[in-house]
């Protein structure tokens, strides 16, 4: 995964071609690159984000972020309860309870699959 000015890319590599290609994936915004090195790769990606910021100062139109902050989870009823009174026994708010319980099983995940 790489990352510039909070922006995150997958990059894949297409053996055919010899071509390493990217794509930022935390915007609603279509945000690619390529590169035949990974210095190429690093570039194309630096400039593809400055290209995109630029465009959007051109447009007057705000770049999209990479995240706001919020998000809507739609759970059960009996799973809304279960959380709350999770929350509840850890003397947390819902709010606080959640965000550490997906800090904590997030980087967990990624550090399994990117040891």
């Amino acid at each position: 995964m790489m990352q510039y000015k909070g922006y995150l890319a997958r990059v894949a590599f297409d053996d055919e071609n010899d071509l390493f290609h990217g794509e930022v994936l935390n915007t609603r915004d279509v945000i690619t690159f390529q590169g035949q090195s990974v210095e190429e790769l690093h570039r194309a990606f630096h400039d593809s984000i400055e290209d995109y910021l630029a465009f959007c100062v051109q447009r007057g139109e705000k770049p999209d972020p990479p995240y706001s902050g919020k998000f809507v989870v739609r759970r059960s009823p009996d799973q809304h309860r279960l959380a709350v009174l999770a929350a509840q026994q850890a003397e947390k708010s819902l709010n606080a309870w959640v965000a550490e319980r997906i800090n904590r099983d997030a980087k967990q995940e990624l550090d399994q699959k990117h040891p």
